[in-house]
């Protein structure tokens, strides 16, 4: 099925340039989501990440919805008077009404305003707001659906709130109100319902109904315009939930989404075609490292590089300086997140290479396995009195006589060491002790292809079931240093709306694998020329059965591991290159565009746009480095090994392949605007497609 365009990251020709009376100083922006300073999955990080930009633009009129929750509150919000007046209006008479609604400011980047409600303590209101969502939109919810149920409540009180807002203006108001996800949509179909003065965007970061058909193992894109959706969601017990969703998406005066795999999808599940496509993006100063993002990624590998010592106590017959790193690490959703597919590849890969492989994935689990660190113990002891000898023969202005520096006991308690370290059984593979682990499903996969950290294993595998964390007394680092200390990121998504964590390697400078059924692996194709020249893979999972992808992920490993680390040098060099292209500070002008056209759609008689054509525009694409790519063809040496030959190879000039990179990446075509920043103007790169988009006569 082709993938059809709207609005997208390649045809830029769609952001509108407004006219010099466009003024955001009357207009008020409320983003609504269930994940405002309360972290649940990935929207969290999308909405703390783009905050800093979206105050810049907004000022004080820029406010952030979600729900109270005391835990995250007291370490993340400082509560204050609201700043707003008709805000403060409404929010006092709110709380004389029987609700708690507080006012803070999020500790985060921009430090923008939050306005939280308490969902449990208007619980009294449930039965009142069900029967009134049934009377309306014919939408029952179940009682034992816990999730379903703050969604209604949440709803109303946010709905409860703009309109209280609108009321309390002196003037009418512009408020413009962006809901993020289906837990929030409730409040802009009562928006609509009520005819409220509001605009209205909805954001769907992924399809309730795709996700769960996904996971019932179902050729799903293949499918996409056959399936009976009401009997889909009814079969799997969130037909209520997929109707908020769906009434939410219809609703909308401006319907976005992250992706066009996700655009496609939402066509045909939610039954609306979106009107733009807004990807995900990042704090690029966040992760930048400037020019020593090579020296922490040694930094991060040795201390990976001990936990694995570590953990193959007794067991390490082989050299880790000789080793690379691979990772997976995401929700745990075995096949949606292809960690099926990563394990089969791994087993294939088992003949080919000496690799080994840390699968970070949070699961249940009991307790820590720790061990005990003798050798090291060992070592230091013999250490300290091998030193004090030496410091002792130089005084004396004597050579060391080596024979005499260690003494018997030294070499007896070496060799207790030895013996103490042996073990008959097999390493572990995974880190904690698994509750029902005959049940989990990494865990009979490994057991099915038979990956158990033999000595003749050249693959070795291990399985950290917990969220990463430098106060973990098992393995002491955060995501984004154990991230810089892998070399390859390995993400074979099935249902990827867009994807962070390969875009989180990149701004990182660690080359990824992603899918072209992901957001992120999407994106990248329409922007490189060759994204693998660039350490960006991308496994066709679209237009393959599940063994040939399995055997192109296991090529695409094969391949990465016969580079000679100078050419991996080069690869990190050029992937980290490519952050600016994830930075909000690119990638927020499709949030500006959808909340330009939605204001212009609700309020006509004071914003304005039309449709226009881009016929004349020319598209971009970033083409294959000016320089020799790190193709595994050209590295002499596989990796892991290296040859002191290497060294004699011509030195790698950092600054001039920078500079070729610099000129073979060009910015986008960019329109010129009388009232904020120019935007980029392009066609799809490849196929050439015309689109409709929105703009402004001037």
């Amino acid at each position: 099925m082709p993938l059809a365009r709207s609005l997208s990251i390649t045809s830029l020709s769609g952001l509108e340039e407004w006219d010099e009376e466009f003024d955001l100083e009357d207009a008020v922006l409320f983003e609504i989501a269930w994940e405002v300073a309360n972290k649940v999955g990935g929207i969290y990080t999308v909405i703390q990440t783009k905050a800093r930009l979206t105050a810049e633009e907004w000022g004080e009129n820029y406010f952030l919805v979600g729900p109270y929750v005391e835990s995250n509150v007291r370490t993340q919000v400082e509560l204050i008077e609201p700043t707003n007046p008709a805000l403060k209006r409404a929010i006092d008479k709110m709380n004389s009404s029987g609700c708690k609604v507080y006012f803070g400011r999020w500790l985060i980047e921009g430090s923008p305003y939050v306005v939280l409600i308490d969902v449990a303590f208007t619980a009294w209101n449930l039965d009142k707001w069900k029967k009134e969502l049934w009377d309306n939109f014919s939408i029952g919810v179940p009682w034992f659906d816990r999730e379903a149920n703050d969604a209604v409540l949440f709803g109303f009180l946010t709905a409860w709130l703009l309109g209280e807002v609108g009321s309390q203006c002196e003037e009418p108001p512009h408020i413009l109100a962006h809901f993020h996800e289906w837990l929030a949509g409730l409040g802009l179909a009562l928006c609509r319902q009520r005819q409220l003065p509001v605009a209205t965007i909805f954001t769907t970061h992924a399809t309730l109904l795709g996700r769960y058909l996904c996971a019932g193992s179902v050729d799903f894109y293949n499918n996409l315009a056959d399936f009976n959706v009401d009997k889909e969601a009814g079969d799997r017990q969130i037909y209520h939930r997929y109707c908020l969703e769906r009434t939410a998406a219809r609703c909308a005066h401006v319907f976005t989404t992250v992706s066009q795999i996700t655009a496609v999808e939402a066509e045909h599940l939610l039954k609306r075609k979106p009107d733009i496509i807004t990807p995900n993006g990042l704090n690029v100063k966040k992760f930048s490292a400037m020019h020593e993002f090579q020296n922490l990624h040694a930094q991060s590998k040795n201390r990976i590089q001990e936990f694995i010592r570590g953990h193959f106590y007794g067991h390490l017959d082989f050299n880790l300086d000789k080793c690379l790193f691979l990772f997976i690490a995401g929700r745990y959703e075995f096949s949606n997140k292809g960690a099926d597919i990563f394990l089969e590849a791994l087993a294939r890969l088992n003949y080919l290479l000496r690799v080994s492989c840390v699968c970070a994935c949070p699961a249940l689990c009991v307790c820590v396995c720790v061990h005990v660190y003798q050798k090291m113990d060992t070592a230091q002891t013999v250490k300290e009195r091998f030193g004090k000898k030496l410091y002792e023969s130089l005084l004396v202005g004597q050579l060391p006589d080596v024979s005499k520096m260690l003494s018997k006991d030294d070499f007896t308690m070496m060799k207790r060491a030895i013996f103490a370290t042996q073990r008959q059984c097999q390493p572990p593979i995974c880190t904690h002790n698994m509750l029902e682990d005959s049940n989990d499903p990494i865990l009979t996969c490994i057991r099915r292809i038979g990956l158990f950290n033999s000595s003749a294993d050249r693959v070795k595998v291990i399985f950290h079931p917990e969220f990463l964390s430098s106060t973990s007394p098992l393995l002491p680092m955060d995501y984004e240093e154990f991230v810089r200390g892998c070399h390859l990121g390995v993400f074979p998504s099935y249902y990827e709306p867009w994807g962070y964590t390969p875009a989180e390697c990149t701004v990182m400078g660690i080359p990824s694998i992603s899918t072209n059924l992901s957001g992120f692996g999407c994106f990248m194709e329409e922007h490189i020329a060759d994204p693998s020249a660039y350490g960006i893979y991308i496994l066709d999972r679209r237009y393959r059965g599940v063994d040939e992808s399995c055997n192109q992920l296991t090529s695409y490993l094969f391949q990465f591991c016969q580079q000679s680390r100078r050419a991996r040098i080069i690869q990190r060099n050029r992937t980290e290159r490519l952050s600016d292209l994830l930075d909000w500070r690119y990638l927020g002008r499709y949030y500006i565009s959808a909340r330009h056209m939605a204001l212009a759609k609700a309020f006509p008689d004071t914003y304005f746009y039309q449709p226009h054509d881009s016929d004349t525009a020319q598209g971009f694409r970033y083409p294959r480095p000016a320089s020799v790519p790190p193709s595994p063809s050209l590295s002499r040496h596989s990796s892991p090994r290296q040859s002191e030959a290497e060294e004699d190879d011509d030195r790698y000039d950092e600054d001039a392949e920078a500079e070729k990179d610099r000129l073979n990446i060009r910015q986008p075509l960019t329109l010129p605007s009388k009232k904020g920043p120019a935007l980029p103007y392009t066609l799809p790169g490849a196929n050439g497609e015309k689109n409709g988009a929105t703009g402004v006569k001037n």
